[in-house]
């Protein structure tokens, strides 16, 4: 990996899901995960079509080993089942920053402790084994339930980069951008700790 700042393989597991580096044996199973048309309606990507899915993670397992990307897929502990994918990208250790993006989850694990308890695992090792300045997200500006996803995590909006990038489509599309720093982390962590505990029991 990159001047072996992540040190592969990482297993980050937690009380409900475990993350574990994607292999191509988990491939199959993840397609699986992703055939609900529902989860891709506000993306720039449809992942349920085979030729765009195959291609995009099987680039992210090569991407490993130039440290550009550290793809996970989330396993739902009880189920042993692989219910979803998140990645480390944009990756600068220069700088001390990362991203955390390309995150999605079968629709019936939405509104559950799962994105919270993944959003946790990632920022703790960001924060607490990188060491990281700075961990970025960002999402299409019209993708109101990422954004509302990313804020309810703690991330800050910073602003929209407008014409961003161009979707498969031809289209430009513009892109909303938050961080979470350092300085915050302590009380990032407490907040999603609380959201998580609440969901819970309830």
């Amino acid at each position: 990996m990159k001047d072996n700042w992540i040190n592969h393989p990482i297993v980050l597991k937690g009380d409900k899901i475990e993350l574990l580096p994607l292999e191509k044996e988990h491939l199959e199973d993840l397609f699986r995960a992703a055939s609900n048309k529902e989860i891709w309606e506000l993306t720039s990507v449809d992942y349920s079509v085979e030729e765009i899915f195959y291609p995009n993670f099987n680039n992210a397992i090569n991407d490993r080993e130039k440290g550009t990307v550290y793809p996970f897929v989330i396993v739902h502990k009880d189920s042993n089942k692989i219910i979803g994918t998140t990645r480390f990208l944009e990756i600068y250790p220069n700088d001390k920053k990362i991203e955390i993006g390309v995150t999605w989850i079968m629709k019936e694990y939405w509104g559950t402790t799962v994105n919270l308890e993944c959003k946790l695992l990632l920022l703790n090792y960001c924060f607490e084994n990188l060491k990281t300045n700075r961990v970025q997200f960002r999402a299409k500006e019209n993708n109101a339930r990422s954004r509302k996803a990313i804020q309810k995590i703690g991330g800050i909006f910073e602003g929209v980069l407008r014409k961003d990038k161009i979707e498969p489509n031809g289209i430009p599309r513009n892109t909303a951008f938050y961080s979470i720093l350092d300085s915050e982390w302590e009380d990032v962590k407490q907040s999603i700790k609380t959201q998580i505990e609440i969901k819970a029991n309830r």
